[in-house]
């Protein structure tokens, strides 16, 4: 309870490359409280598609089909170039935390919590602790 797991939090993926798509993926997430509801994309291949039954939409989308599904928390697997831009917009559009997968540290206005997540800092943790 103290950490949430309890708690059921929607979110929905920006940028369903390969890593938004495993995430689209991932069933485990929702045992510690992290349902994602929708993957938002640019890639006509993939949009209007779905992904472990989770549908895909367009990124223009969002502002539109978030005042329905109120997600609160956005999953950001954007390239790095427009990680800022998606970040503001999906906060514009009602985000309240965003779980940043993106190298670039994002800026987000007070009252927004971001959690950032750096895949290549723990392989270097790793590397290091294996060279030990």
């Amino acid at each position: 309870a103290f950490l949430g797991f309890r708690d059921i939090h929607k979110a929905v993926v920006f940028g369903v490359g390969s890593l938004g798509a495993a995430l689209l993926s991932d069933s485990g997430l929702e045992q510690y409280g992290l349902r994602i509801i929708a993957g938002f994309d640019v890639n006509q291949m993939i949009v209007d598609t779905k992904i472990h039954q989770i549908p895909v939409y367009h990124s223009d989308k969002f502002m539109e089909y978030n005042k329905e599904m109120r997600a609160e928390i956005g999953v950001l697997t954007v390239p790095s170039g427009v990680a800022q831009e998606v970040s503001d917009y999906m906060i514009k559009c009602g985000v309240k935390a965003i779980w940043n997968f993106t190298p670039f540290r994002i800026r987000v206005p007070s009252g927004i919590v971001l959690q950032n997540t750096s895949l290549y800092a723990h392989l270097a943790v790793m590397f290091h602790r294996m060279n030990s």
